[in-house]
């Protein structure tokens, strides 16, 4: 499969409500099945940048911690299926582009490179400005 027919990148904060119990019931319904979806039908993708952020909250900073078995199961099974971009010079020359156009943090511009890297068509993330377009990609809010 190539990875123009990926449509949506995952920012992490979909796969930390997807793992959070005793949260916000709504935006855990909601990132769950976006993280199902994307298993299932790989039309959603992530980078290692979400895979680092990720398993550092949920070891570290979330209100239920992962083991380290839970950590490495995770990995396994939902995060490496899901991560294709990996860290290279036009992904960090293209984060510079962003960050220095929108005035966004480096992290949240590395997020947008990896989703027009991976030929996403939006980025679903709560973070960042809905309905803006940059680069070619659509910042969508899931949970509005």
């Amino acid at each position: 499969m190539s990875l123009i027919s990926w449509r949506s990148f995952l920012d992490t904060n979909i796969l930390i409500y997807s793992f959070e119990v005793g949260g916000d019931t709504v935006k855990q319904g909601v990132a769950r099945r976006l993280v199902e979806r994307a298993l299932d039908t790989h039309d959603a993708v992530i980078s290692f940048q979400v895979v680092q952020e990720f398993l550092r909250i949920a070891t570290r900073k979330s209100r239920v911690r992962m083991s380290p078995t839970e950590a490495h199961q995770y990995l396994e099974h939902l995060l490496m299926p899901l991560c294709v971009v990996f860290p290279n010079e036009a992904l960090y020359h293209e984060a510079l582009s962003i960050n220095e156009e929108t005035g966004w943090t480096f992290y949240d511009s590395l997020i947008v490179s990896a989703a027009v890297a991976a030929g996403c068509r939006r980025v679903l993330s709560e973070d960042l400005q809905h309905g803006r377009k940059i680069h070619g990609v659509e910042i969508q809010n899931p949970f509005l």
